[in-house]
Order: C-alpha cells, then sequence, then structure tokens
C-alpha cells in the first residue's frame, strides 16, 4: 500500500486550526501513515495524541487497514504508563461526555506491550474521503479537549 502524506497532511491543518487555543500552541508532526500532536517541547514527548494508519489485524472487521485516534503514553517503563492512564480513569466520566464510549483504554496496539492508549479505532475507512481529513481533525480535537486538562492537573 503506498500512500502520500496529504491527507495527515490535511488533518495537521485543520487540528492547528481546532484546537483549544487556552491549551497553547499544539505541535503536528505529520508522515505518511499518521501523525502525532502535542503541547511544550519541539520535540514529541512520551504522551501524546495520534491519528494513524494501523494493520487490520488488531481491529475487529477491518480487512485491508484501520485507523486509530486518540492519545498515547509511550514512556519506557510499563508503571509510568499506567500511572498516566490512572489520572485519566480518575476523570473518565467527565471525558466521556466529550469522547464518548468509542474511546477504550487499555493496551497500545502493536508491538510495545509496555506502552498505553485511549483511543479508538475505524476499521477500512475510504481514504479517499474528501471529508476525512476533518473527521480525523475533529476526533483528535476531542480528545485533546477532553484529556489534557486531566493530564496537566
Amino acid at each position: 500500500m503506498s500512500m502520500d502524506s496529504s491527507l495527515f497532511d490535511e488533518v495537521a491543518d485543520a487540528l492547528r486550526s481546532m484546537a483549544p487555543p487556552e491549551l497553547g500552541p499544539i505541535h503536528v508532526r505529520a508522515r505518511s501513515y499518521g501523525l502525532k500532536a502535542w503541547f511544550g517541547s519541539e520535540t514529541p514527548p512520551r504522551e501524546h495524541y495520534e491519528a494513524q494508519v494501523i494493520s487490520p489485524d488488531a481491529v475487529r472487521g477491518a480487512k485491508v487497514l484501520a485507523l486509530e485516534v486518540g492519545f498515547h503514553t509511550e514512556h519506557p517503563r510499563q508503571a509510568d504508563n499506567d500511572a498516566v492512564i490512572a489520572k485519566l480513569r480518575s476523570g473518565e466520566k467527565k471525558w466521556r461526555r466529550v469522547v464518548g464510549q468509542e474511546a477504550e483504554v487499555g493496551p497500545f496496539l502493536g508491538k510495545a506491550d509496555v506502552w498505553r492508549r485511549v483511543s479508538e479505532t475505524w476499521p477500512d475507512p475510504n481514504l479517499e474521503d474528501e471529508e476525512l481529513p476533518f473527521e480525523l481533525a475533529t476526533r483528535l480535537t476531542d480528545y485533546v479537549t477532553a484529556l489534557e486538562p486531566l493530564l496537566r492537573k
């Protein structure tokens, strides 16, 4: 499968315009198969937001590919990631009102079994859909709006 970065470049542009200004400037790094978004330092921290193409093997109902949208905590130590998730779980009732039930809290989808996530998956999306960049940016904005205040406490 070949992808150019235009999908995630468009998502990045939309996300920059949608992110709540009171959280400060959002940094976004788009690549061919996804993007990372974060606040603070110029380089992506271990805790960040992502929209990315993932293997269909990781998502029930996906045959060709899937997208994952949400938050990752990727510290080298599992205990550090679990502490981030515990902090988010403490405010789950509040953030669920924004993010909804689609978000799964759990292990990272993929190779790193110590990493954790709060994210959702979209099986077999139409990558040619003109609305997809806006839909991805909107969902990332939901995660940013709901989770970032808790992460900063």
